[in-house]
């Protein structure tokens, strides 16, 4: 038995800016992103290979959280396409139509859920599967047991990939801070870089160990210019290396029992397939809800 926890947000996006046809309602409405999500849901729910029988799927809505009273720079609503905006809600409502639990998150991110539900539950199941390639993520991977799933490349990364890739999953936070994070709206330190950040984390293990004295850095270019930098902006580091740590203990009202999968609801699917004319989809799924 697995457990499959979706990032609803990223899939919402992708749908948004794929190549799907745009799609609208009877009374108009720009619905193009949430019948993609529809049909990558379906596509996932179909799976044989994933072979789904507990899951959840967590949303940014909003997109802003409790990180922006920490830094006013972090991502918010702000630029979000307002056709794709106005979606949040029936996205929401689709994924309730095909009998999944949805987590819609407020002063916490979709991440903080799905990082809190897979160690919640790992115990529990022979493999947690997170369904995003976010790098963020990649803090909760566990050897094989929680795996992050990019199913854009269809492929499964581990604990092993993720540290071939960057550095262990629990350095993560910190090789963020160091580095940046454009997508959130993480600046990191100037002049910082993949190469340097993974080798002082291998070496040190947390950015709080890094030594001041670049002269006890590992062979680092730049060390010396690094280390001023650094030294200027730690502080900093420190906050941002606590806006990419997720939250761990959302409460989350669930248990597993109550994540399991048991059928699309016929009458809810066929009624919401109605409301967005998108009858094509009303008998897709292959698994009814008793």
């Amino acid at each position: 038995m697995r457990l499959h926890l979706v990032d609803g947000t990223f899939e919402l996006y992708r749908a948004h800016y794929g190549h799907r046809p745009e799609h609208t309602t009877p009374d108009g409405r720009a619905v193009k992103a949430t019948v993609g999500l529809v049909w990558s849901m379906l596509a996932l729910l179909h799976d044989v290979e994933e072979s789904v029988s507990h899951v959840a799927i967590a949303f940014d809505n909003p997109i802003r959280s409790f990180r922006n009273d920490l830094w006013p720079g972090y991502k918010s609503d702000e630029g979000v396409p307002p056709e794709l905006r106005a979606q949040f809600d029936l996205a929401e409502d689709a994924m309730r139509a095909l009998g999944l639990v949805v987590w819609s998150m407020h002063e916490h991110e979709a991440d903080d859920a799905l990082a809190t539900a897979a160690l919640r539950h790992t115990d529990e199941v022979e493999q947690v599967r997170i369904l995003t390639p976010d790098k963020d993520l990649g803090q909760c991977v566990r050897g094989t047991r929680i795996v992050q799933v990019d199913r854009i490349h269809h492929r499964e990364i581990d604990e092993i990939a993720v540290t071939r890739a960057r550095v262990a999953p629990a350095c993560i936070p910190d090789y963020l801070a160091l580095v940046g994070d454009a997508a959130d709206g993480i600046p990191g330190v100037p002049g910082f870089g993949a190469k340097s950040v993974s080798a002082l984390l291998g070496c040190f293990g947390a950015l709080e160990a890094i030594p001041a004295d670049p002269g006890l850095w590992p062979a680092v270019r730049g060390a010396p210019r690094l280390a001023a930098e650094l030294a200027r902006a730690r502080d900093d580091a420190t906050l941002f290396k606590r806006l990419a740590t997720l939250v761990v203990d959302v409460p989350l009202a669930e248990t597993l029992d109550d994540l399991r999968w048991a059928g699309v609801p016929r009458v809810d699917f066929h009624r919401w397939c109605a409301d967005v004319g998108a009858e094509g989809l009303a008998f897709r799924p292959v698994r009814w809800r008793q």
